[in-house]
């Protein structure tokens, strides 16, 4: 027998049919129970579970049906040879003694894939370089022409794997990462790998109650991943049926037949695993775009009938049914701006739960789930996961107590002081002002309001309720007037207004209002605090609040700033914008804390732009957006200053609002805005930007504030300033002042019936 045959003293090795073949499927962390599962179903034998890893031995059959049925799995290894390789070149000697033409012929194309762990090799892309070296140059030693390498897309790829000095070197039966599945033909931002989507289904518990659950819902669906994956396991359909190509298929040793069964078998299996009634599968999502994008794979993924994709943002979401699952995978937010974000779109999300979908189970897959606490929700379950890098978590539950809408309004009941009580002229006017509001907040459902503002001369302060807190804006007092009276007058004013509201130190938050000038009109105010709190402390810790106000919630800054972040007089003109904002294009500029554009997103506008030059104040304007269930590419927020966006701006608007500061400087303070000086020129600058039927709303709290008359020869101009008082602000008719602006009509646009029916709408609201 000649040395050639025998296969002891052959230093090319040849794989026989017969041997044992030992297999590697690398997974995700945390995914491991389930892909043992898997290899077992498919008749792996001595598995062993490593992290990321589960190897098996078994028949060949055992690989193919890995690759065709893994969900859980990104590739299936064959190993080729197992050897020592301290260095280099002991992994070219090695690798240089298997027989490369049993597996590749000169007209493929391969690459090499190596990883290391804790090696005494350093370099990876080197020791796959050796490895490619020894099979080229065996093929040129031996036919005298070698296989080409494609690092892209290869014919066949191989791995290799070196931990410590042991090495293996395997074939990647997969080819590509088996989570594609081959249904995916458009993505939207950061998809959610399809391995990863059908692990989340499985460990929801959904499939296994499915009667008793008969929706699907995911009100975030991006591409659609989740809910394709999971119509797919509930038909038993085999994930790599849609695939065209595995690595195995370029093997010279594929056996076509053996994978010609399989296939007709997981066809017939999918064939009668089809449920005789489909349970509702249901996505939305806020992104018209990634909408788009899942619309396409369902149809690749042959479940058109059976997946409905729809635009709608999470601020629109509601129960289809009575009972089902809601199933979702949000945004996670990995800059420290989106993270808060993404916190108050949870937030959103909670709400909608515990409001809307009594009945339901919540699953819940996030990388923050410190953000996942969720008022009313009994977290059953927990698993942790990894998407990419990311730890994350798959929290599911139910609600633990019966759900139920918030108080329509904020719950105050004022008590008198005893006669003769010191401050008792304070209280009984806190008294009286609150039942001359109270048939008003009864019947606006008000959260937010005005209780007193100066209305004794003595108590030169405003008391403005934000929901269950309490801010006290003392006016700085003339120099006329002794500093320390002052101050015993508003300890006492603060000592009534907690027992007349029956509320804590730590709910009330003082700030000393005076007239600002310039850039410093902006700027954090050191006196803002709460009771028993530090200015240090809470400039350290600054705190927001949400509150409510109508359909709206917002987030309130009581320690930084002399200004919460919403304008409580302003309330008319807000519910105003969302009145006429349904199906139109909204611009908010000077933005602020974007407390118009929610109003407008709430009143159906079909997109908004929020224009500030503060990126901390378009920061506390996206997190509203998000805390009220809005965002993504029909909300945008532009960083400008206003009257040089307006300049180089092309687009037009439907509904406008401006509402600009009475004073400030530009970053670089080389320009400045004045209202009285520049309110002509930045009003034609927006009406050049509003549709011919359009409306612009233009308001001002500059009290010696005079309109240039010209503008009413160029526009069609209404002050509406008395209709957008409040009750809570009635007592001064001047605390700001509002116009209506449109552009002047053709001569043959008047008179349209269309135009008097809306402008007789529009009369019927300000009333």
């Amino acid at each position: 027998m000649s040395s050639r045959s025998n296969p002891s003293t052959n230093p090319l090795i040849r794989t026989r049919k017969t041997k044992p073949l030992f297999f590697t499927a690398t997974c995700a962390t945390g995914l491991e129970q389930l892909v043992y599962e898997e290899i077992s179903a498919c008749g792996g034998q001595n598995i062993v579970i490593k992290p990321g890893a589960i190897s098996w031995n078994g028949a060949l059959e055992s690989g193919y049906r890995a690759c065709l049925w893994s969900r859980f799995a990104s590739r299936i290894l064959l190993e080729l040879a197992r050897f020592d390789a301290p260095d280099t070149d002991a992994l070219y000697e090695h690798s240089s003694a298997v027989l490369w033409d049993e597996h590749l012929s000169v007209k493929k194309t391969f690459a090499v894939h190596c990883t290391l762990v804790n090696a005494a090799i350093t370099h990876s892309q080197f020791a796959a370089l050796r490895v490619k070296d020894a099979i080229v140059d065996q093929f040129r030693r031996r036919f005298g022409k070698r296989p080409n390498v494609n690092s892209f897309n290869p014919d066949l790829r191989l791995n290799v794997h070196v931990q410590g000095t042991s090495a293996s070197l395997a074939l990647d039966l997969a080819g590509d990462s088996l989570h594609r599945r081959g249904y995916r033909m458009a993505t939207g931002e950061a998809p959610l790998k399809e391995t990863l989507a059908a692990a989340i289904v499985h460990l929801s518990g959904w499939l296994k109650r499915v009667k008793d659950e008969p929706i699907l819902l995911d009100p975030m669906c991006g591409s659609g991943t989740l809910l394709i994956e999971a119509a797919l396991m509930l038909t038993d359909s085999a994930p790599g049926l849609q695939r065209k190509r595995f690595g195995f298929m370029a093997w010279n040793k594929h056996d076509h037949k053996l994978w010609e069964r399989l296939s007709a078998e997981a066809l017939e299996r999918e064939a009668v695993g089809e449920p005789k009634e489909w349970p509702q599968f249901i996505g939305y999502d806020a992104d018209p775009r990634a909408v788009a994008a899942a619309r396409k794979n369902v149809i690749a993924a042959g479940l058109r009938k059976v997946i409905v994709i729809r635009h709608r943002p999470l601020a629109r979401l509601r129960s289809p049914g009575p009972t089902g699952c809601l199933l979702t995978n949000p945004p996670y937010g990995e800059r420290l701006a989106d993270k808060e974000t993404a916190r108050y779109l949870y937030r959103c999300l909670g709400r909608s739960y515990r409001n809307f979908f009594p009945g339901w189970r919540f699953a819940f897959f996030t990388a923050n789930p410190e953000f996942a606490d969720v008022p009313a929700v009994l977290w059953q379950d927990e698993h942790q996961l990894y998407n990419g890098p990311l730890k994350c978590r798959l929290l599911v539950g139910h609600e633990s107590r019966p759900t139920g809408m918030e108080p329509p309004h904020a719950q105050w009941q004022p008590q008198t002081l005893e006669p003769g009580s010191a401050g008792e002229d304070f209280a009984n006017r806190l008294v009286k002002n609150y039942a001359a509001l109270a048939s008003w907040i009864e019947a606006e459902g008000i959260h937010c309001f005005r209780l007193y503002d100066a209305d004794i001369p003595e108590y030169n302060l405003a008391v403005d309720c934000y929901g269950e807190w309490i801010q006290v804006q003392e006016y700085a007092p003339p120099s006329t007037v002794d500093a320390t009276k002052a101050a015993e007058r508003l300890q006492l004013a603060l000592a009534v207004l907690r027992e007349v509201l029956s509320v804590p130190h730590s709910r009330i938050f003082i700030k000393t209002r005076k007239q600002q000038k310039g850039h410093s009109q902006y700027q954090k105010k050191k006196s803002g605090h709460s009771q028993g709190q530090r200015p240090a402390q809470a400039q350290r810790n600054p705190q927001l609040h949400e509150v409510r106000e109508g359909e709206g919630r917002f987030l309130v800054n009581f320690t930084d700033y002399l200004d919460t972040g919403l304008f409580l007089d302003h309330r008319p003109i807000r519910r105003r914008i969302q009145e006429l904002s349904r199906g139109t294009t909204f611009l908010n500029l000077y933005g602020y804390t974007g407390s118009a554009t929610v109003f407008a997103a709430l009143g159906g506008a079909n997109s908004t732009t929020t224009v500030d030059a503060s990126g901390v104040y378009l920061a506390r304007a996206n997190a509203n957006l998000a805390l009220n269930g809005f965002g993504g590419p029909l909300h945008q927020l532009v960083e400008a200053d206003c009257l040089q966006w307006l300049k180089q701006c092309q687009e037009r608007f439907g509904l406008i609002f401006v509402d600009p500061p009475t004073f400030s400087n530009t970053k670089d303070k080389r320009a400045s805005f004045d209202i009285q000086r520049d309110h002509a020129a930045l009003l034609r600058l927006a009406m050049q930007r509003l549709s011919r039927s359009g409306l612009l709303i233009f308001s001002t709290n500059f009290r010696k504030f005079s309109l240039d008359k010209e503008l009413g020869q160029e526009f069609a101009l209404k002050e509406i300033s008395a209709a957008t008082i409040p009750p809570d602000f009635s007592r001064n008719q001047r605390i700001h002042r509002c116009w209506e602006l449109r552009h002047l009509q053709q001569p043959d646009d008047q008179g349209s019936q269309e135009e008097q029916s809306r402008q007789k709408k529009e009369e019927n609201l300000l009333r």
